[in-house]
């Protein structure tokens, strides 16, 4: 799934949970595809073994993601997946990730991933990242629900694997709506889980272009039809913990209509996609510095080393895209708003963000911000990453 919080792969509503502590910054390394496998016709999963001495570097969380990167007729592509299995050891300390690729309609990235990826194959992945993950401390007699549209199942199979296997009486529902049941994605694998946890597990499959038995089964997820799945299959005053994954349209309704029945939104979680290569995704645009032009001084602190850039205030630059000219290694994965990949707190100055999908309020309070939507409203500013 390609993530663009709101896949060619993605706010959270609770606290950022990584397995070390607080987040941590990004780095790629190069991995080794250890297995690709079809799920559909346009649809892959796809494994990577992670050495031993990189294990501390690749622990991760249910429902968290990894950017990869790769170069292609010139270009530098980055495209940030859900991780689809939870953490699993495989031989001499080494362990195995796994992904899910979706080819979209005209993505560079994802159409390449079909037919060129294959065993062997090396590839930069970046440490896993992203808080759409569990807050439950405690998880026993738990009910958590999961919504999630076409690609937005990659996160759930490991939400769901990792949550029905840590306690006996965790009970997990997923209601899943795709155009047909050829583009069920991870279709043996729900029945797997289905096998396994006969009674703990609940799938409900919505079809938008293929009639199912239920009336209220077919047909595309609108108000309506989410209102009457609440009433009648999914009943919110058992439901502990909310995870919604999905385009925008999607998310922002479920969204609505669960605050409007009365679940507090810090118990919904969610995770927004769009498909296509927007040109967000991309590397930074080329900005030119002419003499006598009118600047603003962006000063980054990373790793623990302080570089400056001349920012043209009319060629209307992200905070982001500046540094990246002076330090090619900031982190970044999506540039939409939407990872938190490039997350940075403002120690001077002042910005301000046209998007934001990943930080929290108390996060924005402390003075973080997303760089790549952030934009200089001051003569000069200083925004540290390791913080």
């Amino acid at each position: 799934m390609t993530l663009f919080r709101m896949p060619d792969s993605h706010p959270h509503a609770a606290e950022p949970r990584h397995p070390t502590g607080d987040r941590h910054r990004a780095r790629f390394h190069t991995l080794t595809v250890s297995d690709v496998r079809r799920l559909t016709d346009d649809a892959i999963e796809v494994s990577f073994i992670v050495p031993g001495d990189l294990a501390d570097e690749y622990a991760y969380l249910p429902g968290q993601y990894v950017a990869l990167r790769v170069q292609l007729n010139g270009e530098e592509l980055r495209r940030s997946y859900s991780l689809c299995r939870p953490p699993s050891p495989v031989r001499d300390g080494a362990t195995s990730l796994s992904v899910a690729v979706k080819r979209d309609e005209g993505g560079v990235f994802s159409t390449w991933a079909q037919t060129e990826l294959t065993p062997g194959f090396e590839i930069d992945v970046m440490s896993p990242q992203g808080t759409f993950t569990s807050g439950l401390s405690e998880l026993e007699g738990t009910h958590v629900v999961g919504i999630a549209a076409g690609s937005g199942i990659t996160p759930m199979m490991a939400l769901a694997r990792n949550l029905l296997a840590a306690s006996d009486s965790t009970r997990f529902t997923l209601l899943y709506t795709n155009k047909s049941t050829s583009d069920v994605m991870f279709l043996e694998d729900l029945a797997d889980l289905k096998d396994r946890y006969p009674t703990r597990l609940v799938l409900h499959h919505v079809l938008s272009r293929e009639q199912r038995t239920a009336p209220v089964l077919s047909g595309r997820i609108d108000e309506a039809k989410l209102r009457t799945i609440l009433d009648a299959l999914i009943l919110p005053a058992t439901v502990d913990e909310w995870f919604l994954c999905g385009p925008f349209a999607l998310v922002d309704m479920c969204r609505e209509v669960l605050t409007d029945i009365g679940v507090p939104r810090e118990h919904v979680r969610f995770e927004l996609f769009t498909t296509g290569d927007a040109p967000a995704e991309r590397g930074p645009r080329q900005v030119e510095v002419r003499a006598g032009q009118k600047t603003v001084r962006i000063e980054i602190n990373l790793d623990g080393v302080s570089s400056t850039v001349e920012s043209p205030v009319d060629a209307h630059e992200s905070v982001l895209n500046a540094a990246l000219r002076v330090r090619p290694d900031t982190p970044f994965a999506c540039s939409g708003g939407v990872c938190g990949t490039c997350r940075a707190r403002v120690l001077e100055g002042s910005v301000t963000m046209t998007e934001n999908y990943a930080l929290e309020p108390d996060e924005l309070e402390r003075g973080y911000v997303l760089t790549c939507q952030s934009h200089p409203t001051s003569d000069r500013v200083v925004v540290d990453y390791d913080v």
